[in-house]
């Protein structure tokens, strides 16, 4: 589940893609569904009926019957702020506990930047 708290700015860029996703082809479709769930933690299936095309109209309907709230843009920084801190102390608390339990988690980044370094250096 997303979020269902968004400010009016917020809502406007979705109500944008929401309207462009109508007319766009599938792979569009695909496109802006990911930057919704990314960029704004929207997700059309919180919202919408299953197997009914979810657009602009959509959109207003949610926020007419009470399902998408808007706040003011002061709110939702902060609300997006605390839920950073929340995700930032989970992910610490995770750390520590496999810390305590011994199991070593590799930042896999880091392990293919070796992998890269070494195959390049054998040419």
């Amino acid at each position: 589940m997303g979020r269902n708290k968004y400010s009016q700015h917020e809502i406007d860029i979705i109500g944008m893609l929401l309207k462009k996703k109508c007319s766009g082809t599938r792979f569009q479709q695909k496109e802006i569904r990911h930057q919704l769930r990314v960029n704004f933690e929207f997700n059309i299936s919180d919202f919408g009926e299953q197997g009914k095309a979810f657009g602009y109209e959509q959109l207003q309907e949610a926020i007419r019957r009470g399902a998408i709230k808007i706040l003011d843009d002061a709110t939702i920084a902060d609300m997006k702020a605390k839920r950073e801190r929340d995700k930032q102390k989970d992910l610490e608390a995770k750390k520590a506990q496999n810390e305590e339990m011994g199991i070593v988690e590799e930042d896999w980044q880091e392990t293919l930047k070796q992998w890269n370094e070494y195959y390049n250096n054998k040419e």
